[in-house]
């Protein structure tokens, strides 16, 4: 819970200001003798209240009082909200490494089976985009909720040789600025306050297994992703045991992009230049320490799998995760109602138990002369 006007805290001053008053009053009056005629008279008139009876109206005032005062500070709470236009990114990786059959029949098939079952499960609202990289990223299919067309685009997929992870995530961080007008492209400079915030509804999910060989350096790109507040998903795919390359004539080419959309250098971060940190790193050996980077960056989360059921795991795990935001809600009416009937029930309390009762009528007396 946060204050959106936390100055407003000092009228709790007023408590014991109340408090301090209520004492030097009580005291001038055990000062003040009071005589009466007669005790038992004295004894009807008053209330009889128990010792605890004196406490609860005080306690309920000084709660409500509190809780009025925390009322005035609007306090707000954040709270997880469903979020209907969510604009989902996968970013999958078509390097030739993909080919390989350590996950059967091989890690490009599973993941296609994988990615389909994933688009299935969605729930109505929800936009989906494909982006493939491999020596270069590109827009497969823009966000859409045409189930029919994106499981179409996933039979079409063919491999090419490099692994550009960063040019994927700034590919799908452009095509979620074409549909979201809240989300700047990558072309655009941001301050370092615009970080600030609730994260955005639309993600971005890299499934890869292998690591950057050339473009932009992932961490890079992620910190361009994080400056939107988008959230970015990293799955490492695959074993660490060699196995065959095999992938049907379908699935092999030299242009991973059928539409012929391929970008070679995005945002203007330039070429192919080595590929950052991970330039000089095996295409066949999954980089997780980028991934986590990437995934910790930007509030994502990093999915190990080793499998096609693994992958299937990491996969329907992440709508329970996007489709849920968080946004701060003022509650501040909630304490004030609660405030206003803690004083309510105190003064209510008060006035029962220190009304004076009248003492008992006189019994008539006989009239004796008849």
């Amino acid at each position: 819970m946060s204050l959106t006007w936390p100055w407003a805290l000092v009228t709790l001053l007023a408590l014991p200001l109340l408090a301090t008053v209520a004492w030097f009053t009580r005291r001038r009056r055990r000062r003040a003798a009071v005589r009466v005629t007669s005790a038992a008279l004295l004894r009807v008139a008053l209330p009889g209240r128990k010792r605890w009876q004196r406490h609860v109206p005080v306690a309920l005032l000084g709660l409500g009082l509190v809780t009025l005062g925390v009322g005035a500070a609007r306090p707000r709470a954040t709270v997880p909200v469903a979020a209907n236009s969510t604009t989902i990114l996968l970013a999958l990786d078509v390097s030739g490494s993909m080919c390989s059959t350590d996950v059967a029949p091989n890690r490009l098939t599973a993941a296609e089976d994988a990615a389909a079952d994933f688009i299935r499960a969605q729930p109505g609202g929800s936009r989906i985009g494909l982006v493939t990289f491999a020596g270069v990223a590109g827009l497969l299919v823009p966000p859409t909720d045409d189930t029919d067309t994106l499981l179409e685009a996933l039979k079409s997929l063919t491999t090419s040789r490099g692994t550009a992870i960063g040019q994927g995530i700034l590919a799908s961080i452009d095509a979620i600025a074409d549909v979201d007008p809240s989300v700047p492209p990558t072309g655009v400079n941001l301050g370092a306050g615009d970080a600030a915030g609730a994260y955005a509804a639309d993600v971005v999910v890299v499934l890869t297994d292998g690591a950057n060989t050339q473009g932009v350096d992932p961490q890079t790109a992620a910190k361009e992703a994080a400056a939107r507040r988008l959230r970015v998903y990293t799955i490492g795919f695959g074993t660490t045991t060699p196995a065959p390359m095999v992938c049907d004539s379908s699935q092999v080419g030299d242009d991973a992009f059928p539409s012929g959309r391929g970008f070679g250098g995005f945002g203007g971060f330039g070429g192919f230049g080595g590929g950052g940190r991970s330039g000089d790193r095996s295409p066949l050996t999954i980089d997780e320490d980028a991934l986590r980077e990437v995934a910790g960056t930007t509030g994502g989360t990093y999915y190990r799998a080793q499998n096609a059921g693994q992958l299937q795991e990491a996969l329907a795990d992440l709508p329970r995760t996007i489709t849920v935001t968080h946004e701060y809600k003022d509650i501040a009416a909630w304490f004030a109602g609660i405030g206003g009937l803690l004083v309510a029930a105190a003064v209510a309390l008060s006035l029962w138990w220190n009304r004076v009762r009248r003492p008992p009528s006189p019994r008539p007396v006989p009239d004796m002369t008849t």
